[in-house]
Order: C-alpha cells, then structure tokens, then sequence
C-alpha cells in the first residue's frame, strides 16, 4: 500500500480536506500514475452532496484524471514509465457481459466500478483524482496525445467523452443542425466537438451572456431560453439537441424544437424526476433519450480527435485550497467552463 495526499469530503455536504489514503500496490496488470491535473465536475458536486442517492464517505472526488505513468506492473504491455495517460469516470467492469465485450463498458450490465464513489472488484471503496496518484487497471487508462497538454485534456476525460459518444452515436456531422442546451463545462466542449464534426452548432441557453464565448468556440446560432421568441422561431428545427444540463426542464418546449424524427438526448442529469407528455414524441416520431460517457476504446478515439482539431477544454487552473470556493462557483455558474486542479499543491 502506498499512503498519499488527497482532498476529501469526510460526510455529506461537508467542506472538503486534505487527508492521506491508501492506494493498492501495483498489481500484474496496474499502473501507477503521478495525477499532475483534476478537473472538478458537476458530477463531483452532486456526489459529495448526496444529491444523486447515497454515497460512500470519506469521498475523494474526480475523475477527470491526467498524469503520466511512474510504474507499471509485470504484466503490463500497453504503458510504459513516462506515458502520459488519462482516467475518465471508471476503473473496472465485468469484462464479460455483452456491452463489454462490445467496448460498451460504460454499460457494463453488472455495472462499471466508478472511478470514486464505489466499491472496487477488491471489496474496497475507490477513491478519484483529488489526489497525488492513483493505480489503474492498464485497461481503464487512455493515452493522452502528444498534442494536447495535460491540464486542458483532463475535462476531455468526462465532459469530453459525455459529449463526444452522443454526438458521433446520433450522427451529428455535415447537413446535421445539432443544439446544444446549456454552455458550461459539459455545453462548451458539445460545442467544439459538434463544430470539428462539421454540424450546424446552436447553442441554446438561459440567457445571452456567454453568447460571444459560444460564437468563439464554435457555434454557427446563440439563442436565450428565457425569451419565448426563441421557441417560436426555433420550432421543428433541430436534428439533434443534447441537453447538458442538470436542472429540471419544460421537455415538451424542448422537444418542439426537434424536426420529424430528432432526438433530444439528455447527458445532464437532474437530481429530481421530470415530466413528460407523451404527445411530444408522438407527434413527429421524436426521441428522447439518455448517453453516459463512452467505453475505453471511444475514449480513446475523442482524445485522438480532440488532438487531430486542436480542441482542449477552456480552464481555470486552481489549487487544491480552492476546491470548496470552486464547488460554490460552479453552482453560481461562475467558471468559464471548468475548474482544473493542480495537483501539485494537494
């Protein structure tokens, strides 16, 4: 066991700390990372908060992880020390059921172990990326490009992926005319990505203001939700609208705003339920659905991509003190558009 520094919420809605933790030694097939970045993810929030259901304390959170690889085990072929490398949002599945098999691990029918907030294989709890270093499963890592640097490649790792799997899985690409509801950490990388795809990007949020960020990044439109001009204007407009937002929405509105046959694909989850009129998607053969994260192999594929267009995450670099100011922000909207720790001053 190696014992090493890492920030943790010690119960529901407490602040977090600096503690120590174990990591497992080295296994056949493991690999020790040096974590140099850690995005902060919505996703942390609603976990340290028990927002989404019970969790496991003490939590270390994130899992949007870049580093580079100090030690590999005996059996390892795919990294060697000094690879740079990622984790995204999970460290194990079952390996066998047919999504596995299918590099669909994310769907694991046993259920995938998360990267925090689990309980391992080994019957221990996992524990994330606000930490000093990590052990992983040769299988669970990524190898992050030569041409992306680490601190903007870590979001790639979760809100990177989110977006991307979505995108290329309902075919977002030339002649497509694709929106993006809400522009924060997960919205502002829907937008490069949709943009490098080759679709028409809209971007469809509360209100005007990042409208000249949006634009930059990549989108072709920029609406504001709050005014009702916009779904008059916008009605059956959409093939495919991806939803990163994690707030309650008027679905019916939304899904008015898809053509015959869209999809309004939710990748933003809300700790409360929503409701829905089913006359929505009757009337125009329309989908509403949902996408987690991607398998190993896509991962890789959305980090070869990101390299290939030159797309990093827009960050604001912090330390490892910053982390609870930073939760308050991102709940107040208050980043442009994610938050990436410095592991170096855990």
């Amino acid at each position: 066991m190696t014992t090493v520094a890492a920030y943790a919420a010690p119960a529901a809605k407490a602040p977090l700390e600096r503690t120590t933790i174990e990591r497992r030694e080295v296994g056949a097939h493991d690999v020790l990372i040096d974590i140099k970045f850690a995005g902060i993810c919505h996703s942390d929030i609603h976990q340290a908060r028990e927002g989404w259901g019970e969790a496991i304390f003490p939590m270390v959170p994130g899992h949007e992880i870049a580093g580079v690889v100090s030690e590999v085990g005996s059996d390892v072929t795919k990294y060697r020390v000094g690879d740079r490398v990622g984790v995204g949002c999970m460290v194990d599945s079952c390996r066998e059921c047919e999504n596995c098999v299918a590099g669909l691990e994310q769907y694991c029918l046993e259920g995938n172990t998360g990267t925090y907030n689990a309980i391992g294989r080994d019957g221990e709890p996992t524990y994330g990326g606000y930490s000093e270093k990590v052990v992983v499963d040769e299988n669970f890592v990524v190898r992050i490009p030569d041409g992306l640097s680490l601190d903007v490649a870590a979001p790639l790792l979760c809100a990177g992926i989110t977006t991307y799997s979505p995108l290329r899985h309902w075919n977002a690409g030339p002649g497509k005319k694709v929106a993006i509801l809400g522009m924060g950490g997960l919205g502002h990388m829907g937008v490069k990505i949709a943009h490098a795809l080759g679709a028409e990007v809209t971007v469809l949020s509360q209100s005007l203001r990042k409208k000249d960020d949006g634009l930059r990044l990549g989108a072709d439109h920029y609406y504001a939700t709050s005014d009702d001009a916009t779904f008059e204007e916008l009605r059956g407009t959409f093939d495919l609208i991806l939803s990163t937002v994690s707030a309650p929405l008027d679905l019916d509105r939304f899904l008015s705003l898809l053509r015959t046959d869209g999809a309004f694909v939710n990748v933003g989850a809300p700790e409360e339920p929503v409701s829905l009129n089913l006359f929505s998607v009757i009337g125009g053969r329309k989908t509403l659905a949902g996408s987690g994260i991607g398998g190993i192999r896509e991962t890789q594929e959305m980090l070869d991509f990101c390299a290939g267009h030159g797309i990093g995450a827009e960050i604001e670099l912090i330390g490892a003190a910053e982390i609870n100011e930073a939760y308050e922000r991102v709940l107040n909207s208050d980043v442009r558009y994610r938050f990436v720790i410095d592991t170096a001053t855990i």
